[in-house]
């Protein structure tokens, strides 16, 4: 009786080590070859991770600040009014049911002076802006260092510096009551502000009380730009009346903005570079694979002799073709799994810089791994089916 022998298998032990050694007699190679799948794994996880991270603040800022503000000011229209807003516009709107609070703001034409040696004292960009005691409220601000205006200081000259403002002027503490000249006026600076997140344009500002400005500075109150709590879900429709509500006259002169409006207009600016940034990163790693491939052509012609002895002892083509092809994975999934380290730690380092969470998308780590995966498959296939096409004889020839 003739006894059929049961095919020869290859066990998951035995393709990981007949796998690993081509890397390992050739680990210069093999390292460059890992290099270039990593650093596109890498690009394509940190891209990700710090755009949601991105993301995850801004909407935390919007949670914290709001999408209900609004701002009014004044715009160039076509009828025959001046282009400012009315001294009541301000009180007309907060008449409208929905709306919450109200603040003004005019713009005092000024300079600003850290000492009275002009004109080596001046300061430029530094605007005078006199506003109400509740515009912290309505803007969601806070203060920095010591206090802002309120019912009694919003008519003496007193200031409160936005956090540029005070940069700007060298002022970062209360300490000796400093004082900055204002105009022809000396005002005592009894607060710093921290940033304004929807009103960039007070940052770089000296805020003083509309009384103290009328009183000290014979400056006109008339608003430059009135900023709007509103209702959440009534928005647009109390936005689609404010034209009308605070210039009777000339609606067509007022522009009604939202200024969360911009934050969202700039997470869609990010995600075209994150679009963009993904491609190149998809190109790094489309040429990472072409090294693998490159690598694992250049693995069969040098070990043809090797290929040729283990069919002799009677490795099978499949053999053959599973041991190529598992060194072609094992060098891309190493190159991913570096790739993915990678990438999040970029993402750790430079969400922890800016003060953001860090948040890295699951399907980020593990699509960066199977990305590299298949790309290290689609690589090595051709070089494996090459070295299983190769007969014991012609190889053992070649040695």
């Amino acid at each position: 009786m003739v006894t059929q022998l049961e095919p020869s298998k290859l066990h998951a032990a035995d393709i990981g080590r007949t796998a690993s050694v081509g890397l390992v007699t050739r680990k210069m190679r093999a390292t460059l070859s890992a290099i270039g799948i990593m650093i596109g794994i890498a690009s394509m996880v940190a891209i990700l991770g710090l755009s949601e991270s991105s993301k995850s603040d801004l909407l935390e800022q919007l949670d914290r600040l709001g999408t209900n503000l609004v701002t009014v000011q004044a715009g160039q229209g076509i009828g025959v009014g001046t282009g400012e807003l009315p001294e009541e516009g301000a009180s007309m709107v907060a008449r409208i049911g929905p709306v919450k609070t109200t603040s003004t703001v005019s713009e005092v034409g000024v300079n600003v002076y850290r000492s009275d040696y002009i004109p080596t004292g001046q300061t430029g960009g530094i605007t005078v802006q006199a506003v109400d005691t509740n515009i912290l409220d309505t803007l969601g601000g806070t203060v920095d260092k010591g206090e802002f205006l309120d019912g009694a200081t919003a008519a003496y000259p007193t200031a409160v510096l936005g956090s540029v403002a005070a940069e700007r002027l060298g002022i970062d503490d209360l300490d000796g009551e400093p004082q900055i000249l204002v105009g022809d006026e000396w005002f005592t600076v009894v607060g710093i502000l921290d940033e304004f997140v929807l009103s960039p344009d007070l940052d770089r500002a000296v805020l003083i009380g509309l009384e103290a400005a009328e009183t000290y500075l014979g400056h006109d109150p008339v608003p430059t730009t009135i900023h709007i709590r509103i209702g959440p879900s009534d928005v647009d429709d109390v936005m689609a009346v404010l034209p009308a509500t605070v210039n009777p006259q000339n609606p067509e002169e007022v522009e009604v903005d939202r200024p969360s409006d911009a934050l969202e207009a700039r997470e869609a600016v990010d995600d075209a570079f994150t679009a963009l940034f993904l491609g190149l990163g998809a190109v790094a790693l489309l040429v990472g694979g072409v090294g693998i491939a490159n690598v694992m052509v250049i693995s069969v012609l040098e070990r043809r002799s090797e290929i040729g002895l283990r069919r002799a002892l009677g490795a099978t083509k499949g053999h053959i073709r599973t041991q190529f092809l598992g060194e072609a994975l094992l060098l891309s999934g190493l190159g991913g799994l570096s790739g993915v380290l990678v990438g999040w730690l970029v993402t750790w380092g430079y969400a922890t810089f800016k003060g953001w969470a860090t948040l890295v998308p699951t399907v980020a780590l593990a699509g960066g791994f199977a990305a590299a995966l298949l790309i290290g498959a689609i690589a090595g296939l051709y070089p494996a089916m090459r070295a299983a096409r190769l007969s014991p004889t012609e190889a053992l020839r070649s040695a």
